[in-house]
């Protein structure tokens, strides 16, 4: 059997939401499902997302959405959502670059669908809405200080010392990052008597909680990033898993993750393995086993929304042919159908599944100009997801808004490119 045999005989349909049938089926009981993206900015990518996801909560009963955003502009989402609000203006409020990836159309319609399914059920059957990444520094600060001078007066001492001590650098991380290569620790105490001080005096309250957690994530974060090496890609995606699973014992309930594939798939069957990365997916893997359920995007070619810049106001940019000898070149090589989902194989399978190929990560940041060069992760596809859905030709999502100008904070490779 040829590669191309392979996988034409490995493709499933995938022409509307009732195609996703099998694999509802290979999630079973599973309480983790990963879905990624190959990139921030594609319509397409979105709309399969929540179509799995509606799915997942509604026949599976998952009950919780938890995505690669910040913490307090997912909490404001959460609230409308498991409310009577419109979702709207939640959204459009995100300011952070890059605001697209959540503030666009594609969302607002996901989660107003949410707040209808939550509409009339008791709140403990209600599905949320949350954000799992590090970078909310100064707002989750600020939101401590709120709870703590209304509700825990006797730790407001510890908040405020962490709070001087950030603004001392100013409100810039990375100059805060550059600090701690020369005065080792900074505010490593400072966060650390912060984070004892609200588990202590407020163990059953999650949001004061992961705004802590976000504190320390932040200072561990932006200490790494200046010393370069994966250090700091590894402690975000430790924070994320953490999250997750700090998200999951609260609700006692089971989750939908949506990020990146550079963050969903298995880092060990990627090129970043050697470089001494980990990344969600593969912590999910090693804690939860075969409760963890891992599904991958891809395209060949199209549009996409990104910055030519970090910081940059985005723009809808072309998305060329996939990279010869790529998967992205291998799938659209091999079939007619514009869509297909693709089921890993526990047992013996068609060789394409274990043969390293590149595979297309556009980030916020992306040239395309660029494709001959960057842009590809080489990857084991059969040992980095559970699940592929593939989607020949894409087309960019529709943002709620233009960047706003303002600094902005920096992420790291892959997904930043």
């Amino acid at each position: 059997m040829t590669e191309l045999e392979g996988v034409r005989r490995s493709a499933l349909p995938l022409t509307g939401p009732e195609d996703l049938d099998p694999l509802l089926d290979r999630v079973g009981e599973a309480r983790f499902v990963l879905i990624g993206e190959a990139s921030h900015g594609t319509h397409d990518y979105y709309v399969w997302r929540a179509q799995l996801t509606r799915r997942l909560i509604a026949e599976k009963g998952f009950r919780f959405v938890a995505v690669e955003g910040d913490w307090p502009d997912c909490e404001r989402v959460h609230r409308a959502v498991t409310s009577d609000t419109d979702p709207f203006e939640a959204l459009y409020a995100f300011a952070r670059w890059p605001t697209f990836m959540w503030a666009n159309h594609e969302v607002v319609d996901f989660c107003r669908w949410l707040r209808r399914w939550n509409a009339g059920r008791p709140p403990v059957e209600r599905c949320g809405f949350h954000g799992l990444d590090v970078y909310s520094l100064w707002d989750s600060l600020r939101a401590i200080r709120r709870y703590a001078a209304a509700n825990l007066p006797g730790e407001l001492d510890a908040v405020m010392d962490a709070l001087y001590c950030f603004e001392s650098y100013g409100h810039d991380p990375q100059q805060y990052g550059m600090a701690t290569r020369l005065i080792p620790g900074t505010c490593e105490d400072e966060v650390v008597n912060l984070l004892a001080a609200v588990v202590r005096a407020a163990p059953g309250e999650l949001g004061i909680r992961q705004n802590a957690e976000v504190v320390a994530g932040a200072e561990r974060y932006y200490r790494a990033m200046l010393r370069g090496g994966p250090d700091s890609w590894n402690v975000r995606d430790v924070h994320m898993a953490d999250t997750l699973d700090r998200l999951a014992g609260h609700h006692d309930a089971k989750a939908v993750v949506w990020a990146h594939n550079t963050h969903i798939g298995d880092a060990r069957a990627t090129d970043m393995a050697a470089a001494g990365m980990t990344n969600l997916g593969q912590l999910a893997r090693e804690r939860h086993g075969e409760d963890a359920v891992l599904v991958g995007f891809g395209s060949h070619r199209g549009s996409v929304v990104a910055g030519s810049r970090w910081g940059e106001q985005h723009h809808v940019m072309p998305v060329p042919p996939a990279r010869p000898a790529s998967l992205e070149a291998l799938l659209h090589e091999s079939l007619a159908a514009p869509r297909a989902l693709f089921l890993v194989p526990s047992g013996p399978r068609p060789v394409w599944y274990d043969e390293p190929m590149g595979h297309r990560a556009i980030g916020v940041v992306y040239r395309p100009e660029r494709e001959r060069w960057g842009n590809y992760v080489p990857t084991v596809a059969g040992r980095r997801y559970d699940a592929f859905l593939w989607i020949d030709e894409t087309k960019a999502l529709h943002p709620l808004h233009n960047e706003p100008w303002g600094d902005a904070e920096p992420e790291t490779y892959p997904t930043a490119m």
